[in-house]
């Protein structure tokens, strides 16, 4: 390539990251995640009693936090459990219990089902909670409502509360529907887009500044950030947050396939690729065939089971962010086959955080009208969550 050519070139590739925004992957060693700065966090535990809210993601280097802290004399006390477990291989929805950590003998108990939220008597016994848990950034994945009863907790408590900070996978998108407070649940408990933009410790300081929960000035709240990242970067997550989403394809798809599960549609929950799939038995997505089985991370029978399904294989698909194409797309498909699209309307506003997204589906909005329906909300958004930013925007 001459020279003349490859100025060009360059100057192209400014050009587009200058319009565009570039996301850009940088080496593994340069983010230094919270948990690993053990320099910053280890001084604030000594001859403390702590709590772990964590699961398998939970990691100081090849060491669990909870063994971690353990081998420098930490004094852990007890374990909460949110979705999925302790050691992340609950399936979705499926109940959680308490237990006794057969490694070290520490009490297990389970912040998902009827009690999301410790007892004072819990609390009592704890001078300090560390939240350590992988998050993905989208609204609807629920370790950020676990962390939210936690925090409301330790406020009523006079308990001190720390984050020990990790990328966002998703932190280069901002989008999607700001979720109205009248159809708060626990799949979406903040007034925030479906895709934040913003990391657990981020998210942590806004719900204490902006009191989301009771209490929230009385919370002591500790946050120690990443070092060397910006919410740009691509992370691929070392463990897989949840057992429906294995790798990094699956959590750039999340934010846009979770809208199914309240149709008859399967994502490919039951298969080797959960979260990377489309398809139903009558109505064809697609040419790509498979048939969903009972397995782990899907033994409550999964949607369709044993079916023939024909659909859409997206596992090397580029999509990121929030897609609404593929969705108002099967919207169609399905009504002029005849069948009921929105099986579960209930879930599926509270996946939205509102009934707009369904209603406007159904009056045959575009996927870009829709999307271009969200933006005064988002900027509003943005706007709010300036003074929680921790990293660059």
């Amino acid at each position: 390539m001459n020279l003349r050519r490859r100025v060009r070139v360059c100057g192209l590739i400014l050009l587009m990251c200058t319009l565009g925004g570039c996301i850009s992957k940088p080496p593994a060693s340069s983010i230094q995640i919270g948990a690993n700065q053990i320099e910053r966090y280890l001084p604030l535990l000594k001859n403390k009693r702590v709590a772990l809210v964590v699961n398998q993601t939970s990691r100081v280097a090849n060491l669990h936090l909870v063994d971690f802290l353990l081998s420098r004399q930490i004094n852990v006390v007890r374990i909460f459990a949110p979705e999925h477990g302790f050691r992340g291989d609950h399936d979705a929805g499926a109940h959680v219990s308490d237990d006794i950590d057969s490694k070290t003998g520490i009490q297990i108990t389970s912040i998902y089902g009827k009690n999301k939220k410790p007892s004072k008597d819990m609390m009592s016994q704890v001078d300090i909670v560390i939240f350590d848990i992988q998050d993905v950034g989208v609204r609807f994945y629920t370790y950020i409502s676990s962390m939210h009863y936690m925090m409301e907790a330790a406020a009523q408590s006079s308990t001190q509360f720390m984050v020990l900070d990790r990328p966002n996978p998703n932190g280069g998108f901002t989008d999607g529907p700001i979720l109205d407070t009248a159809y708060q649940s626990f799949v979406g408990m903040h007034p925030i887009p479906v895709l934040h933009g913003m990391t657990v410790a981020e998210i942590a300081l806004m719900i204490k500044g902006e009191q989301w929960i009771t209490d929230a000035d009385k919370l002591t709240l500790v946050t120690i950030a990443n070092t060397h990242y910006r919410r740009d970067m691509l992370y691929d997550l070392p463990v897989a947050p949840s057992p429906n989403l294995p790798n990094s394809q699956s959590v750039q798809l999340y934010p846009s396939l979770c809208f199914f599960e309240a149709t008859p549609i399967s994502v490919g929950r039951g298969t080797d690729f959960p979260f990377q799939v489309i398809g139903h038995n009558i109505v064809p997505l697609g040419d790509f065939s498979f048939s969903p089985e009972s397995m782990p991370g899907a033994a409550l029978r999964p949607k369709l089971e044993e079916q023939v399904l024909l659909g859409v294989d997206l596992r090397h698909s580029s999509q990121q962010g929030l897609d609404l194409q593929m969705f108002v797309k099967a919207y169609q498909q399905f009504t002029a086959s005849g069948l009921n699209f929105f099986e579960r309307p209930d879930f599926m506003d509270k996946l939205a955080g509102s009934n707009q997204l369904r209603l406007a589906i159904q009056q045959g909005q575009s996927a870009q009208q829709i999307k271009q329906s969200w933006q005064p909300g988002i900027q509003a958004f943005k706007q709010l969550r300036k003074p929680y930013l921790l990293y660059p925007e």
